[in-house]
């Protein structure tokens, strides 16, 4: 009975802990500056953070309130005046501190409470021009903890003295109406040390003590609270208005962007049933899809996938492996170099497109499958003449010279491309658009003008400037120009490759963009999803799906399976030198498992093909 008892509220709770963190999320905990005496400029740190609440705890000696813990501690020159009251005062009047006031002090008596609060009005009256008026209905409170006056006194003192009630017990039977806040001991209700989770019981108990409060009309706070993310994420979530915390600096700025940072997405990926039994198999290889996220570290890959049902198409492969991805001269690659040794099999200096670190021009897989008699082609939800997608066609010293680029881009093999910045072929009055089309090129209007044609080389445009993210309308471009292509590509009758690149992971990494990197992630699995599926009924296409290097340094603190809701932390807006995982699918895929460097990539897709199509004519 017990066991049962104990699984049914466990059950119920972590029902109850999501709907908690659902609705919390869009709620603000407030912060309280513990002992904030103790750092290094008392109050003006609390107040640059945005403390709600403030501490300070006081003695009185001889007259005077010292500011300290203890008696042994007392520093003669460290009195609630010199510390608190004539900093506020002077910040008022210069115009330094906003008012209405946005915090109130709370002062934790140490000493005999009736003469320390004597001396606390006498020490108050040169600023009561400040202190808070029910007229004016604005000025600084002052709540007092620690050593109180009895209950039945609290209206007893001044309007702008009120005092921190720390039981709940009798909050039905007392008036509340000089009660600022209840604080309770953290370790009454749990003995969480704030890594991992709290236990359910305990949960349970802290939830159950908030409502109470809240119940009453009234905020709360705990003190000895843990004092860590883990922990300012758990009390947010579960409704704690006021964050005990020695770190104010820290726990306002991740307090700050936590809605930014916890997300869910707006897209699923539909989930493709796919026929294992081609998979690893040794057969034949005609057709590649080389799939690359630009940025799409293992965690953004995990972030995705929380947000889209613990599941994605990727996900749901067999076959992986890790890539190193160190450009020649850097430990930490661009998109250029991480591109290039994709697109070349060789290492080069980052900025470098298609060429190796001498300079020299090196070809591309699609160049060299050309010629064996490939159909080839590439897409991007990029510029078209963007790094990645670049360094199958072109050879550039600096990824920036887009000019050259796009000369680059008529003058190359390929049959197909779909990207955006059709300005760039404009802008530089070099005639780039008009040699495109005298080059060979068909500029479809549509994608499903792309599917259907039957013209050599085809492009599309799907934009003069940039494409958008999805939050902003791209939603299913990258899917439907895959399944465009791979049309195309079919209908020639020949083997082909294609490279399919999501641009915009990079981008939410670069500007520490949650929503937007799940939201990206799980665009680029639609399209994953697409190529699995005609792997998957053409049991002679090879599918490898990887990234070119990590952005943003993200990492996964947090997250609600349940609820589709994950947290992501950042810990730089640059690239960094993390391996990114290989995924592979169909014919050969267990060639793709293991650790290597980034250029294994190209050479296992070459040994492959060449193992079938070595006799093949150039």
């Amino acid at each position: 009975m017990h066991s049962n008892a104990l699984s049914w509220k466990y059950w119920l709770l972590l029902i109850l802990s999501g709907l908690v963190s659902v609705v919390a999320c869009g709620q603000q905990s407030k912060i309280h500056s513990h002992n904030d005496y103790l750092r290094k400029a008392p109050f003006w740190e609390a107040y640059a953070n945005g403390c709600a609440s403030i501490e300070v705890d006081v003695i009185l000696v001889s007259g005077s309130l010292f500011v300290a813990h203890e008696q042994e501690s007392i520093q003669e020159t460290r009195t609630l005046e010199s510390l608190y009251l004539q900093p506020i005062h002077q910040g008022l009047r210069s115009g330094l501190i906003a008012n209405p006031l946005s915090f109130f002090l709370t002062v934790d008596i140490k000493s005999e409470p009736y003469e320390t609060l004597e001396q606390l009005m006498r020490s108050v009256r040169p600023y009561e021009e400040m202190m808070y008026s029910a007229d004016h209905g604005r000025g600084l409170k002052l709540v007092v903890s620690g050593n109180r006056p009895l209950l039945q006194e609290y209206a007893d003192f001044p309007e702008y003295i009120f005092f921190d009630h720390q039981d709940v017990e009798d909050l039905e039977t007392i008036s509340l109406d000089k009660v600022a806040m209840v604080s309770l001991p953290f370790d009454r209700y749990s003995q969480w040390g704030g890594k991992g989770r709290m236990v359910a019981e305990e949960i349970a108990a802290v939830i159950q003590t908030v409502e109470k409060v809240h119940q009453a009309g009234k905020p709360i706070r705990f003190w000895a609270s843990p004092d860590s993310k883990s922990a300012w994420k758990a009390l947010h979530d579960i409704g704690v208005d006021y964050i005990n915390s020695d770190k104010p600096f820290e726990v306002s700025r991740y307090l700050a962007n936590l809605g930014q940072r916890y997300v869910g997405s707006s897209i699923k990926s539909e989930l493709v049933e796919l026929d294992f039994g081609n998979d690893e198999v040794q057969r034949q290889v005609d057709n590649v899809i080389l799939m690359i996220g630009d940025g799409n570290g293992l965690a953004q890959l995990s972030a995705g996938m929380y947000a889209n049902g613990n599941a994605l198409n990727i996900t749901n492969l067999k076959n992986v492996g890790l890539a190193k991805t160190q450009s020649a001269d850097d430990f930490t690659t661009d998109s250029a170099a991480g591109g290039t040794a994709l697109a070349t099999g060789n290492k080069t200096n980052n900025r470098g497109v298609g060429i190796d670190s001498n300079g020299r021009n090196i070809e591309s897989l699609a160049h060299i499958l050309s010629k064996r008699g490939f159909g080839t082609g590439i897409i991007s939800s990029d510029h078209i003449t963007g790094a990645t997608p670049a360094t199958f066609y072109a050879h550039q010293k600096d990824r920036d010279l887009i000019g050259p680029i796009t000369e680059d881009l008529y003058g190359s093999s390929l049959n197909l491309f779909i990207g955006a910045g059709k300005n760039d072929f404009l802008r530089y009055q070099n005639h780039a658009l008009d040699s495109l089309e005298a080059s060979g090129f068909s500029l479809m209007g549509s994608l499903d003008q792309v599917a259907a044609s039957t013209d050599g080389k085809v492009g599309y445009f799907a934009s003069n400037h940039g494409l958008p993210n999805i939050e902003k309308g791209r939603a299913g471009f990258l899917k439907n120009s895959t399944e465009a292509a791979i049309s195309y590509l079919e209908n020639k009758g020949t083997p082909f490759f294609l490279l399919v690149e999501n641009g915009h992971i990079d981008v939410g990494g670069h500007v520490n963009d949650a929503r937007m990197i799940v939201e990206e992630v799980i665009d680029f699995d639609q399209a994953v999803g697409a190529a699995l599926k005609f792997a998957s009924n053409n049991p002679n296409t090879l599918v490898i799906i990887t990234a070119d290097h990590e952005t943003g340094g993200v990492t996964i603190p947090q997250g609600n399976v349940a609820h589709e809701m994950v947290e992501l932390e950042f810990s730089t807006e640059d690239h960094t030198g993390i391996m990114v995982p290989v995924f592979a699918f169909g014919p050969h895929s267990g060639d793709f498992s293991g650790v290597y460097e980034n250029t294994a990539v190209f050479d296992k897709i070459m040994t492959v093909l060449l193992k079938y199509h070595a006799n093949t004519k150039e």
